[in-house]
């Protein structure tokens, strides 16, 4: 099963997890990748001092290969500088297309992972050298770049490329991974199931409110938490923010109700304002229900916390038992 990936990357288990920028550290990354799986940890917008103390924190765990998320819509080139000289596995490219960056890491002997929203830019990040390509569905968590659900994206992207594809986007158990290796992809690449780990560095009620969430309960928004972030869609839970701004007719960024509003403060005392990008961490203070609470449409799968390991456990034992009942359904 999926052995082109498991090669590619050295791990057993075809399981990626999802660089949930403020979700995912160190201790998250490197769970995933010491039961088998393969980690992507968010090191993006950080300055290299930084980005590289991160790569060290993961190593500190775990002596198995990993990612470094990177976002093309902000300058990455300090970040991905930084990867090629602490010289880690891959990188994981997102929010865009961007060749030079591509042609960079694999000059500097990375492996690269690119996002895809649609067929045509995976070909393009394919012949641009692209490794691997991250075929996010519409159903994904946080930030998503194209509008394809999954089920009919991944044949597609699969179908367009020759490289290995990763199905991104709605997957929390091994129903989803099964379905996902039988439309073609080589792997899965899971988020909101990883919120509910016990490594998931994340508020008490967001992960209390993710447990609880059915399957309608997440809505995507064009530029709802747009401050930090303009512009760049997303997926998360519905809300009193995103009620109020509904009730008021919806309106564009500099008309919506309570604007600039302060709802809470980081841990180091730094004001969260209303419709801000942000993942509300541990000891955030304030109306955390209030902020970007980021999730997939697969949050109905996500009902008990439990150790990363163990999540990629459960999702393996699942996938392997459906492939090996398979003939019996037909």
């Amino acid at each position: 099963m999926s052995s082109d990936i498991r090669e590619l990357l050295k791990i057993e288990k075809p399981i990626l997890s999802a660089p949930m920028g403020g979700a995912a550290g160190p201790d998250l990354v490197a769970a995933v990748c010491n039961a088998g799986g393969y980690g992507v940890i968010p090191l993006w917008g950080k300055p290299a001092a930084q980005v590289a103390s991160g790569i060290d924190a993961v190593r500190a765990l775990t002596d198995r290969n990993f990612a470094v998320n990177i976002n093309l819509e902000f300058p990455y080139e300090e970040q991905l500088q930084t990867c090629i000289d602490k010289q880690v596995h891959a990188v994981s490219l997102f929010w865009g297309m961007e060749p030079e960056a591509i042609s960079k890491a694999k000059t500097g002997g990375l492996l690269v992972m690119a996002s895809v929203g649609n067929a045509a830019e995976a070909k393009a990040a394919e012949e641009a050298g692209a490794d691997i390509i991250v075929a996010q569905g519409w159903e994904a968590g946080g930030h998503v770049w194209g509008q394809v659900a999954t089920m009919a994206l991944i044949p597609a992207v699969v179908d367009a490329v020759s490289v290995p594809v990763v199905a991104a986007g709605g997957i929390a158990d091994g129903r989803g991974m099964a379905a996902a290796l039988m439309l073609g992809a080589s792997g899965v690449w899971v988020g909101t199931r990883f919120l509910a780990s016990v490594e998931a560095t994340i508020h008490d009620e967001y992960r209390r409110r993710v447990l609880n969430a059915t399957e309608a309960q997440t809505e995507w928004y064009y530029d709802l938490y747009d401050v930090k972030w303009p512009q760049a869609p997303h997926r998360a839970l519905a809300n009193s923010t995103a009620q109020k701004w509904k009730d008021a007719g919806s309106a564009a960024p500099g008309q919506r109700p309570n604007e600039q509003e302060i709802i809470g403060h980081r841990p180091d005392g730094e004001a969260v304002v209303r419709y801000q990008s942000y993942t509300p961490l541990p000891e955030t203070q304030g109306d955390v229900e209030a902020m970007s609470l980021w999730s997939g449409q697969g949050v109905s799968m996500v009902r008990e916390v439990m150790p990363a390991a163990q999540i990629v456990d459960e999702i393996f034992n699942e996938v392997q038992a459906l492939l090996n009942a398979a003939p019996s359904r037909l």
